[in-house]
């Protein structure tokens, strides 16, 4: 199960936030005043994703630590205001508010695609609440303006609304013309970001606000705020995901701190793809981030 606690991010939005595990427990001796010195880990998804994609890690990682993932502005059951700003500087302003409000930090960021830009960006603003960092699949050279056509002509082509989620997996995973070759992760990832209307399965999100969060980031190279990032960063991609080798390695090169790691068999959606292997590239890094 996961607790719901509410975080008040930027300009007042309200975003919900998911804790994985128990609650940390406090000594009952009042002499007692040090706080659990374990570091927390705070989660947050990619564009068009949502807390629970992280659900397998924050298991994972609630063993040891508190683990919360965050709906971000936008998505998942955070709120979703049409008025609202959806730039670089909400998104990091709304993270580092909910380290803040639930008493995460020091904090390990772990981010996956603008999860991982808004994880960095943060890091390199607000040192003092970020002591570790890991940034999956996440590119910090600029894609441009064909990248942001591109994606806007993907959404023209969802033939929504769908029918069943059984179509929602079908789409995702082999029909849509993104897809290289099936791939059921895929559909079950997309699966999770839908919601039943009167007239079908339609994204929980909308699709504009999407487009609008997309381009605050992909006209601009991101390479000078890696470089600021002070804490150890593990840059992590899959095989097959969007984040080429070569552009990983100078990731790694210019962050202060940076290591490698590189998941086989996965694509751009790595811990939803292979969960596994996932947590064995990433364990390392984290045991010495905690101090195991």
């Amino acid at each position: 199960m996961a607790r719901r606690i509410d975080v008040t991010g930027a300009g007042g939005v309200r975003l919900a936030a998911w804790e994985f595990g128990d609650p940390p427990k406090t000594d009952p001796d009042p002499a007692q005043t040090d706080p659990d010195p374990s570091p927390g880990v705070l989660l947050l998804h990619g564009l068009m994703g949502r807390a629970s994609h992280w659900a397998s890690t924050a298991r994972w990682l609630s063993e040891r630590h508190r683990a919360v993932a965050l709906d971000q502005r936008g998505h998942g059951q955070s709120e979703k205001p049409p008025q609202a700003a959806y730039t670089r500087e909400a998104y990091v302003d709304d993270a580092e508010a909910a380290l803040e409000q639930l008493g995460l930090a020091p904090a390990v960021l772990i981010g996956h695609a603008m999860g991982a830009l808004t994880a960095w960006q943060l890091a390199a603003k607000r040192p003092d609440l970020v002591c570790g960092l890991v940034i999956c699949d996440m590119r910090a050279s600029a894609l441009g303006a064909a990248s942001q056509r591109e994606w806007a002509d993907w959404f023209t082509s969802w033939p929504v609304p769908f029918a069943t989620l059984a179509d929602v997996r079908k789409w995702f995973g082999e029909d849509d013309p993104w897809v290289e070759r099936p791939n059921p992760a895929r559909g079950a990832f997309y699966a999770e970001v839908m919601h039943e209307s009167p007239d079908g399965w339609r994204p929980v999100f909308d699709v504009e606000q999407m487009l609008k969060s997309r381009e605050t980031w992909v006209y601009d190279a991101h390479w000078d705020e890696l470089a600021q990032v002070r804490c150890p960063a593990l840059v992590v991609r899959g095989l097959d995901g969007e984040l080429g080798r070569a552009e990983a390695q100078e990731m790694v090169r210019v962050l202060p701190r940076g290591e490698y790691a590189e998941v086989a068999d996965a694509g751009h959606l790595v811990h939803y793809d292979q969960p596994e292997a996932w947590r064995a590239a990433i364990e390392p890094f984290l045991e010495a981030a905690f101090g195991e």
